[in-house]
């Protein structure tokens, strides 16, 4: 817990270049924080919070390569004291619910970021968990209701290689991405579409944009 003279020290990660500008000036002109590092995607996001290990990251969802869902859910394995703070234009609750699990403290919809980032912060630091105001009543039943996704069961590595297939990379280009092996990726696909019980890269990509592993519009 952060004393009242002590600075909380955050990590922003976002891909687009002005909101991650403005998001950098809106925080370090309060009183108390600072911007200790920034990211444009999920994997330059965990590399930074195992390097500076952040009091908070502030985390866009809808990353392209590795989304904020999983790179939140590395980041909480690796450096569990760090808090996540997430950022999205989607108030879809499965989304949520999805970030929640996967370790975040918070979930803030773009359209309210100047009233409540902040205030998201302060939260996560406390140990507290904070939404956007509209988002709390059917958050609470969706999460409380909502069964656990096919995803759940697959590795960290399994779901990188999904979401990248879902955003129309090659077996060859994947492979490059992560540094292995053309016949691995092939394989993860055979394990991934065994697991979900789908036939196609086509039923792949659905199931991706449906379960928030991917977004049709980043």
């Amino acid at each position: 817990m952060k004393t009242e003279t002590e600075c909380v020290r955050i990590l922003l990660v976002e891909d687009q270049a002005l909101v991650r500008q403005s998001l950098q000036v809106l925080l370090e002109k309060q009183a108390g924080m600072t911007v200790a590092g920034v990211a444009e995607n999920g994997r330059e996001a965990i590399e930074l919070a195992r390097e500076l290990r952040p009091d908070v990251v502030v985390m866009d969802v809808a990353l392209p390569g590795l989304n904020g869902i999983e790179a939140t859910r590395q980041i909480r394995c690796d450096v569990p004291d760090t808090k996540v703070v997430a950022l999205s234009a989607y108030p879809d609750h499965r989304r949520v619910a999805r970030m929640l699990q996967a370790g975040a403290s918070a979930y803030i919809l773009k359209l309210d970021l100047f009233e409540e980032l902040t205030r998201a912060v302060s939260a996560a630091v406390r140990g507290e968990t904070h939404l956007s105001p509209s988002l709390v009543r059917p958050v609470v039943g969706e999460y409380l209701s909502r069964q656990a996704p096919k995803t759940e069961g697959l590795t960290a590595r399994e779901r990188e290689v999904l979401q990248l297939f879902s955003e129309g990379e090659s077996t060859k280009q994947i492979a490059a991405a992560l540094n292995v092996s053309v016949p691995t990726v092939a394989t993860h696909r055979r394990q991934l579409m065994a697991k979900l019980g789908v036939q196609s890269i086509a039923e792949l990509t659905k199931y991706a944009v449906r379960e928030g592993i991917t977004f049709v519009d980043c």
